[in-house]
């Protein structure tokens, strides 16, 4: 098969595969926080996450990973050149960093699938953001292909996750808030229904 196909395969499953990737940690934390809720609706959300995780995981991301690195192996069969590149070799490495951020969410969603909730919410909207940095830092090393300008893409994404984690910290914060101003507008009113009462 001509390398540009090969080439647009692999792209096209690295694209869902990432897909797959960032949406599955949202149920994960959809899920978790799940957990907190009364009966009947903790047991339909529950329901609900698992079956959608279960779809999410076996239809499109697992064969999605592997039908993207099936082509990468090819495109590399077909290029072994690509291999003496420095850019190509960081590349890999993020690319390893990917399938442990894989293996890890498969160990999430195992324990979720027997309702083992090992972390919180918030935890799982840090470890979210972990794909994004590799797609960053992978996406940056294969257009720019420069021993350099790699360094600074790595630099910028290391800065990118920092930022990315302060703005989570903020995000929490204005959650805290703005639920704790509901439940004082709510102790509030009751004391009115009582005081009128």
């Amino acid at each position: 098969m001509d390398f540009l196909y090969v080439k647009s395969l692999h792209i096209i499953f690295v694209v869902t595969w990432f897909a797959g990737l960032f949406y599955i940690p949202r149920l994960f934390i959809y899920q978790t926080e799940a957990e907190t809720k009364l009966e009947p609706a903790k047991s339909i959300l529950q329901t609900q996450y698992k079956l959608m995780t279960k779809r999410l995981w076996y239809i499109i991301t697992w064969p999605s990973a592997i039908l993207a690195s099936f082509f990468a192996f090819w495109m590399l069969y077909q290029s072994p050149e690509y291999l003496s590149e420095p850019w190509m070799l960081v590349k890999l490495a993020f690319v390893l960093a990917l399938y442990f951020y894989h293996a890890f969410c498969h160990n999430i969603y195992k324990k979720l699938q027997k309702d083992i909730v090992k972390y919180s919410a918030f935890k799982l909207r840090v470890f979210n953001e972990i794909s994004t940095i590799i797609l960053f830092a992978v996406v940056f090393l294969v257009t720019v292909k420069s021993a350099i300008n790699w360094i600074w893409g790595v630099v910028g994404i290391i800065l990118f996750g920092v930022l990315m984690m302060l703005g989570i910290k903020l995000y929490k914060k204005i959650r805290e808030k703005r639920s704790w101003e509901k439940a004082e507008a709510a102790a509030l009113s009751d004391n009115d229904k009582k005081s009128n009462q």
